[in-house]
C-alpha cells in the first residue's frame, strides 16, 4: 500500500538513492556493490562551485565481496561525485578496512569505529550499514534454502525476535514457527 497522498501542494527539492546489487561469483564469494547519490533539482552554489540542478552532490560506490558466513574479504570504495573535488576521494582506500569484519557480529559498531568521523566518509559509512540485512536477503532461498516444511531437528530461525512482525510472542511467530512461539505471561 502506498502512502497516503499529502494534503499539502509540494514541490520535489532533493531525491537521494541507494541501491544495493548482490551478485554470485564463479569462485563461490559474493560481491555487493552499493551505490547512492543525492540530486537536487535546482541550481546549488557549493563552496567548491556552483552544482547545476541534476547534477549528483554525491555519487559514491561501495563495493564489499563476502563469503557465505558474512566475512567480508574484499573491500573498495569510489567517489564519483563530491562537494570537495580532490579531497573527498582521499579516503576511499580507507574502506579496506572492512575485510575482516563479519556483516553478522557487531558490524555496525565495528564499522563506527574503524570508519566514523573524520576516518571516513559520512555518506559511504552510512551506505555500509544497510549491507548486513542486504546480504541477508541475498542469501535466503539461495545460500540458505527456505523449507517448505517445517523441520523439527531445525535451529529457532534467526529472524525471530528481530523485527516488530517477528516477534517471538507475536501472531507471525504463532502461524509460521509455532514451535518457537513465547507464551504471553498470564495477566494477573
Amino acid at each position: 500500500m502506498p502512502l497516503l497522498s499529502s494534503d499539502s501542494k509540494r514541490v520535489l527539492k532533493h531525491t537521494r538513492s541507494i541501491t544495493i546489487e548482490a551478485f554470485t561469483r564463479e569462485d563461490g564469494l559474493w560481491d555487493f556493490d552499493a551505490h547512492i547519490t543525492d540530486i537536487k533539482t535546482i541550481d546549488g552554489n557549493l563552496i567548491s562551485g556552483l552544482r547545476p540542478a541534476g547534477e549528483p552532490w554525491h555519487d559514491l560506490w561501495l563495493r564489499v565481496t563476502i563469503n557465505t558466513q558474512f566475512l567480508i574479504v574484499e573491500a573498495q570504495a569510489a567517489s564519483d561525485w563530491v562537494p570537495y573535488p580532490g579531497h573527498c576521494q582521499t579516503v576511499t582506500p580507507s574502506y579496506h578496512a572492512l575485510v575482516g569484519l563479519s556483516l553478522m557480529h557487531d558490524f555496525r559498531q565495528q564499522l563506527k569505529q574503524r570508519l566514523g568521523g573524520t576516518a571516513g566518509c559520512t555518506h559511504l559509512t552510512e551506505l555500509a550499514q544497510v549491507l548486513p540485512t542486504a546480504a541477508i536477503q541475498a542469501f535466503a532461498g539461495d545460500v540458505y534454502k527456505l523449507p517448505d516444511t517445517p523441520d523439527p531437528q531445525a535451529k529457532r530461525p534467526f529472524q525471530i525476535d528481530r523485527c516488530h512482525a517477528m516477534r517471538a510472542d507475536g501472531m507471525a511467530v504463532a502461524q509460521y514457527y509455532p514451535r518457537w512461539v513465547a507464551k504471553a505471561p498470564p495477566r494477573s
